[in-house]
C-alpha cells in the first residue's frame, strides 16, 4: 500500500510539472531622447512703468515695481542682462533729446536659482548694451525664481514725453 501511495505521488508530481507552461517574455527598451532646455519666463506679464510726476520724482528717481521672472532648464545656467540700445526711443514733441541708457540701474532683490547673485547687482547697478552677468551658477530646476527692480534718474535735461527701452535677459546653459 505504501509502494502504491508513492508510485502515485511521484506520478502525480510528474504530471504537475509538466502541465505548467514555461513563461515567455517580450522585452521591449524604452529610449527616452532629452534634448537640453531652458526657458524664461518673465511672471508679471507687463513692461515696467515709472511716472515721474513730481519736482522730488526728477530729482531723486523712481523705482519700479518688482519684476519677477522664472527659469526653467535641465542643465545649471547663467543669467545675462543687456539693453539693446544705448538710448532710450522717444516719442513726444519736438527733437529726440537721446536720453542715454545710464538713466536707468538694475538690481536683484531676491534670488530662488541656486546661483549667487554676480557682483555689483546686490545695488543698482548700470546697464550696458555688451550685457553682464547677473546671476551665475544657478541650478537646474523648474521653478527658479528672481527679481528685479529698476532705478531711473533723467534729471531735469529731458522734456516730457514717453521713453522706452529693450532690456533682453539670457539664461545660458553651463
Amino acid at each position: 500500500m505504501k509502494k502504491i501511495i508513492l508510485t502515485m505521488t511521484m506520478l502525480i508530481a510528474c504530471i504537475n510539472s509538466y502541465a505548467q507552461s514555461n513563461p515567455v517574455q517580450g522585452i521591449q527598451q524604452i529610449n527616452l531622447g532629452l534634448e537640453d532646455v531652458v526657458e524664461i519666463i518673465i511672471l508679471n506679464g507687463t513692461n515696467p512703468t515709472m511716472h515721474f510726476n513730481t519736482v522730488n520724482d526728477f530729482a531723486n528717481g523712481v523705482m519700479s515695481d518688482e519684476q519677477e521672472l522664472l527659469i526653467r532648464s535641465n542643465k545649471n545656467f547663467v543669467v545675462r542682462v543687456r539693453a539693446q540700445a544705448s538710448r532710450f526711443a522717444f516719442a513726444g514733441n519736438g527733437n529726440d533729446p537721446r536720453m542715454p541708457l545710464s538713466v536707468l540701474r538694475l538690481k536683484v532683490i531676491q534670488n530662488n536659482t541656486g546661483g549667487s547673485i554676480a557682483s555689483g547687482h546686490h545695488n543698482f547697478t548700470s546697464i550696458s548694451t555688451n550685457g553682464k552677468n547677473m546671476i551665475t551658477n544657478a541650478t537646474a530646476g523648474g521653478n527658479n525664481r528672481f527679481k528685479v527692480q529698476y532705478r531711473a534718474t533723467p534729471g531735469y535735461t529731458y522734456p516730457a514725453g514717453q521713453y522706452a527701452i529693450d532690456i533682453i535677459y539670457t539664461a545660458t546653459q553651463s
